[in-house]
């Protein structure tokens, strides 16, 4: 089993900037990949940004330039840094691991006020 807790939501100002914290714990050796996903009321979630094992990244068109995914492998604990923030990206952020299954932390809202 793997465990994800995610920190660092809040309120911010549009043009503010907040960081996200997803720490792991349990199996994580069974860890391929992490990444955050995003989902506002009536839609569907999507991702945001994807970290691999060897640090390749992707991130969605809507927050490249803003938004930096990045991780700490001591600390087992991936990281995104969002800058330059929009009303838009106002949603629960998730943090996902994927491995040998499939695990997602239980989310942290985020609203970016106009």
């Amino acid at each position: 089993q793997v465990q994800l807790v995610e920190s660092g939501g809040g309120l911010v100002q549009a043009g503010g900037s907040l960081r996200l914290s997803c720490a792991a714990s349990g199996s994580i050796f069974s860890i391929n990949a992490m990444g955050w996903y995003r989902q506002a009321p009536g839609k569907q979630r999507e991702l945001v940004a994807t970290i691999t094992n060897a640090g390749s990244t992707d991130y969605a068109d809507s927050v490249k330039g803003r938004f930096t995914i990045s991780r700490d492998n001591a600390k087992n604990t991936v990281y995104l840094q969002m800058n330059s923030l929009k009303p838009e990206d106002t949603a629960v952020y998730y943090c996902r691991a994927l491995g040998n299954n499939d695990y997602w932390g239980q989310g942290t809202q985020v609203t970016v006020s106009s």
